[in-house]
Formats: C-alpha cells, sequence, structure tokens
C-alpha cells in the first residue's frame, strides 16, 4: 500500500523538475530534457517518467514560476479576512491567466492529451499551484470551519481559480473580463458564507444534544 508521503515527494519532484527548467531557462537558453534532468539532481530516467519530451516540460516551466509564493502573496492583507484573502490569490491567477492565455492553453491541451492517452495514474499529469494558495489564504481562519467543510471549501474554491474557469467564462458563457471577475468573486463569497453556516450548524446540533 502506497504511503501518505509517496504522491507528496512525487509533486516535489515534478516541481523541483520545474523549477530547474526555469533555471536553465533564465540563462537564454534551450535546454535539453537530460539537462535539466542534471540540474534537478534526478535521473534521465525519472525525468521522462514526468515528462515525455522537454518540450512539455518548457511549456510549464515559465508558467510556474508566474504565480506568487504565499508570504508575497498575503503581505499586508488582514489575516481573518477569508474572502479578501482567497480574493487575492484568484487575483493573482488572473493575471497570470491574461499575460499567458496561449501557453495555459496549450498546456491544458497537453495535460489533456497525455491523460487521454493513458499517462501512468501515480504520477501527477500537472503542477497544483492553486491548492497550497487556497489553504495559506484560508488557515488564518480555519477554526470557523470544520474541518470537512474546510476540506470542501478548498476543493470547490479550486474549481473557480485557474484556467477552466477561465475557458468557461470566455468560450462557454462569453463573459467579458470585468463580468468573470464579478461572478468569481460573488462564488467566492457565497463558498466561504456557506462553509461558515454549516459549521455553525453543526455545532449548534452538537450543543443541542
Amino acid at each position: 500500500m502506497e504511503s501518505n508521503g509517496r504522491p507528496n515527494q512525487k509533486r516535489r519532484t515534478r516541481k523541483d523538475l520545474l523549477q530547474a527548467a526555469a533555471r536553465l531557462l533564465k540563462q537564454g537558453r534551450k535546454p535539453s530534457l537530460e539537462e535539466i534532468a542534471e540540474e534537478a539532481l534526478v535521473s534521465r530516467a525519472t525525468a521522462y517518467r514526468y515528462f515525455p519530451n522537454v518540450e512539455t516540460l518548457l511549456l510549464e516551466a515559465p508558467l510556474d514560476v508566474a504565480i506568487p509564493d504565499a508570504e508575497e502573496l498575503f503581505h499586508g492583507s488582514p489575516a481573518g479576512d477569508a474572502v479578501s484573502r482567497v480574493d487575492r490569490v484568484d487575483d493573482a491567477f488572473h493575471r497570470m491567466i491574461l499575460e499567458n492565455e496561449g501557453p495555459l492553453r496549450l498546456f491544458l491541451a497537453n495535460s489533456l492529451m497525455t491523460r487521454a492517452n493513458g499517462a501512468t495514474d501515480d504520477l501527477p499529469a500537472r503542477q497544483n499551484r492553486r491548492t497550497p494558495l487556497i489553504e495559506a489564504a484560508l488557515a488564518p481562519s480555519r477554526k470557523e470551519f470544520k474541518p470537512a467543510s474546510l476540506e470542501t471549501l478548498t476543493n470547490a474554491l479550486a474549481l473557480i481559480v485557474g484556467t477552466e474557469a477561465m475557458i468557461v467564462f470566455k468560450d462557454v458563457l462569453q463573459l467579458d473580463e470585468a463580468e468573470a471577475r464579478k461572478v468569481k468573486r460573488w462564488a467566492i463569497r457565497a463558498l466561504i458564507e456557506a462553509a461558515r453556516i454549516e459549521a455553525a450548524r453543526i455545532e449548534a446540533a452538537r450543543k443541542s444534544k
């Protein structure tokens, strides 16, 4: 049976490869997958398990560094205001998507094709950048929610933040940028409030026993 730490290790290995590729790209050259593996301190075989070709890796690497880390993103943000903190996450992704829409669409298409072609299910097909930031946004307010509700809330917010939501708003709903941001802000607030209400209901039921 696979240990709980194994999936995290796989995500870290994939992240190491992306960061290594980004460092080499900043040197003004197009590295090979073998060079990236060496920079990431992993074997060539390992690199090929995560990325079937160097083009796939080089497409994603610049996107990986376009998202700020949590400390940078939440600097100066009120710790107890979960809505505004999640809004910051969405703002960061929204800006990144606007600046990288073409590569992101190619990356998403490649990710879908990789799965359709029978990619190894135990390897992450893509890097999960949004969930760690959503978790960091909610962390100061976690006592407001029940653990199960917090997990559900985090997953629900991940549906709103990111490339897939952009495609729905732009291609399916044909909303402009301002309308899309308005809908997302409404959804973020509604989801957080729903989780708070659920926590209050569960606590009231517990006290009434």
